[in-house]
């Protein structure tokens, strides 16, 4: 699944090349898991403003600009995307016709944004604004994002004494700070020195705190290298990410440590596997 790396290298591959354009027609595939929202017809004519994330979502404000017959005046609205468990986001100066998996089409006059998804567990939703409607929904539920000034190791010390789950867990919830998906929050942990089962209420301020940076320091190698690609992501001008690359205990079972030797475990929690070294990650 794409996570907040992967969403934002692809937001940075497209976002000042569509900024700006005007949309010249939607095409929509097969059904993905919320419909659009809007009468396609009435994005046309419509001008795409600056593309923003939250958390592993897309925000494309759509602006009245010169209005075509079909459009009707949408205030601050846009299109809220996200990329399931599968979605990759494509910008094409002129693309071919659309395949089997592609779903989603926003045609502008620099160009097409293209949703291909194979498992159709992707969105296009239209919102009248960021905070309202369907966006308003969806976005409410998380945390903060990790590179907030206001994410340290006090808010996160605060956060977690209301839990009573395994840090890792309560990391993958992302209502505490959002962007630490399965293989960032297993390489955090290490890098923290912390066993992923440790119950979350357990940990002291000092051990928060070198949590909080040590997220940032994960998601930050992952942005630098493009994000992880372990199956088949790829960002909008087709580039695949390194971070797995780099990866100090994911995807390592039996491997020995970087650090210490200890062969690397795996484990299973809520169906995630989670990697670790018993030696180096303490409870």
């Amino acid at each position: 699944m794409p996570e907040l790396p992967e969403v934002e290298v692809t937001r940075l591959s497209f976002a000042d090349r569509i900024g700006g354009a005007t949309v010249t027609s939607v095409r929509i595939g097969k059904p993905l898991r919320w419909p659009l929202g809007i009468e396609p017809l009435h994005l046309t004519g419509l001008r795409v403003g600056e593309v923003t994330r939250r958390g592993k979502y897309l925000w494309l404000p759509l602006r009245s600009g010169e209005l075509s017959p079909h459009a009707v005046p949408l205030g601050d609205g846009g299109l809220l995307l996200h990329l399931g468990m599968s979605g990759s986001l494509a910008f094409i100066p002129q693309p071919a016709a659309p395949g089997l998996h592609d779903h989603f089409d926003l045609a502008t006059d620099r160009g097409t944004l293209r949703l291909t998804d194979p498992r159709r567990f992707g969105a296009v939703v239209w919102s009248p604004a960021l905070n309202t409607g369907m966006a308003g929904r969806l976005l409410a539920s998380l945390g903060l994002e990790p590179f907030d000034v206001a994410f340290d190791g006090v808010h996160l010390h605060a956060a977690l004494q209301q839990r009573r789950v395994a840090i890792k867990l309560a990391l993958l919830g992302g209502d505490i700070v959002v962007g630490a998906g399965n293989i960032y929050a297993c390489e955090a942990l290490f890098t923290a020195g912390i066993d992923p089962r440790t119950r979350s209420d357990r940990l002291s301020r000092p051990r928060c705190q070198r949590l909080a940076q040590a997220i940032r320091q994960t998601l930050q190698a992952a942005l630098d290298l493009g994000g992880s690609t372990l199956r088949d992501f790829r960002d909008a001008h087709g580039m695949a990410g390194q971070f797995q690359l780099i990866a100090r205990v994911y995807g390592r079972t039996g491997q020995a440590c970087a650090v210490c030797a200890t062969p690397v475990r795996r484990i299973v929690q809520a169906q995630r596997s989670t990697f670790f070294c018993p030696t180096c990650q303490k409870r």
